[in-house]
């Protein structure tokens, strides 16, 4: 066998992750490779910085970017904030829910659980509730997007609560950032992460984590060591510096491109402006819905708590939802994504996020979906939902 180079497929990716690379960013991963500790890489890691605290709407001086994808970033929130012993409040209504969970069994914490049904917010009565009967939790933990699902929980109400009662918050914020609002400091939130594969349109790989002084306070005042000794950030802000110009000490290698990338990414989120790549991605949703549902197809979340970035549709009766996803990949090179735990095989997750929101994705997507739905059988109102999509994009 002869080994040769490898020359991916051009897809559209219009699944839960990740979504299309902006061809900006793929271009800034091609720049020259300089040293991590290098003075001209030092001054970017500054801008990542600050433009991190403004995707994320925080003054909070200890944000940045974890070596390491979302996955990372939730892990480096619990084990530096949960300590063995420790009570916290975690709120389960998908799959990230559950990775909570194991988080915080993990560090030695007890996990105490709200549940929601899946494709249901979190229930802030049911919260407070569970906050009255724990008075000594000390975290309370949510998803603000939950990306299994496609529901968005309200996360102002949830972090004000978890302050009356004394507690810090963790927030996942993967799918949101950049997509819908997200308001750090205004929400109170301590302790927030997000990937950048998402709405941020940028290669996976990263992932932003940003954290309140409370958060830091609570920190320093550890009795044990952080279990990670990679995440531990007493470890990782002598590279990444608390305040502007400090001397870095090395702690590990940094992603030296993949950070290129991310900076690249954060800077067209700047020039977009964040509430326009908010309403972006709602009015491209609006489009969707509107072809989705002139196809016959309905959404699995009520519209109140439905995210515009991530869209649950039900599976019509009768159709083989993985020979469909094959059929659109293999013949018109598009990825939409399956259902999760109890919803595999119920519902596709559909993807408007960053660069693939667009009305070019919306109606080619859409074309194929009908196009393969019809030719399997589907009991669906077929050439209906092209028209809708550009009658609602023409009034935006």
């Amino acid at each position: 066998m002869t080994t040769q180079s490898f020359h991916p497929p051009e897809r559209t990716l219009m699944g839960p992750g990740p979504s299309d690379v902006h061809p900006r960013i793929l271009e800034a991963l091609s720049r020259p490779t300089i040293g991590h500790l290098d003075p001209v890489f030092v001054e970017m890691m500054e801008e990542v910085k600050g433009l991190l605290q403004y995707a994320f709407r925080t003054e909070n001086r200890l944000t940045l970017p974890v070596s390491a994808p979302g996955s990372a970033g939730m892990e480096m929130c619990f084990v530096n904030l949960v300590e063995p012993g420790d009570q916290v409040i975690v709120c389960k209504n998908g799959v990230f829910g559950n990775r909570m969970q194991e988080n915080v069994e993990r560090c030695g914490g007890t996990a105490i659980l709200v549940e929601d049904e899946w494709g249901s917010p979190v229930d802030p009565a049911k919260v407070e509730e569970a906050l009255k009967a724990n008075p000594d939790a000390k975290v309370v933990a949510f998803v603000h997007a939950e990306t299994s699902t496609g529901a968005q929980s309200d996360a102002a109400t949830l972090c004000g609560l978890a302050r009356e009662h004394g507690c810090l918050t963790i927030v996942d914020t993967v799918t949101s950032l950049g997509g819908t609002p997200v308001e750090v400091d205004a929400w109170g939130a301590d302790a927030v992460y997000s990937g950048t594969q998402k709405c941020l349109s940028c290669t996976p790989g990263l992932s932003p984590v940003t954290f309140s002084e409370r958060a830091v306070e609570a920190i320093g005042n550890r009795k044990t060591k952080v279990q990670s000794w990679f995440l531990d950030l007493n470890l990782v802000m002598g590279y990444w510096g608390n305040e502007g110009g400090a001397k870095r000490a090395y702690h590990h290698t940094a992603p030296i491109n993949p950070l290129y990338a991310l900076h690249e990414a954060l800077v067209i989120l700047r020039e977009e402006g964040l509430e326009n790549a908010w309403a972006r991605h709602a009015r491209m949703h609006e489009a969707l819905k509107a072809g989705i549902e002139a196809m016959g197809l309905s959404f699995f979340v009520d519209e109140a708590h439905r995210l515009p970035q991530l869209n649950s549709v039900t599976i019509p009766e009768g159709v083989d939802e993985a020979r469909v996803r094959s059929r659109l990949l293999e013949q018109y090179n598009l990825e939409i994504g399956a259902g999760l735990g109890p919803m595999a095989g119920k519902i596709w997750r559909i993807g408007l996020m960053g660069h693939s929101a667009s009305a070019t994705n919306i109606l080619n997507c859409l074309g194929a979906l009908d196009a393969v739905l019809s030719d399997e059988g589907a009991a669906i109102q077929s050439g209906r939902a092209v028209p809708a999509a550009m009658a609602k994009l023409g009034n935006g």
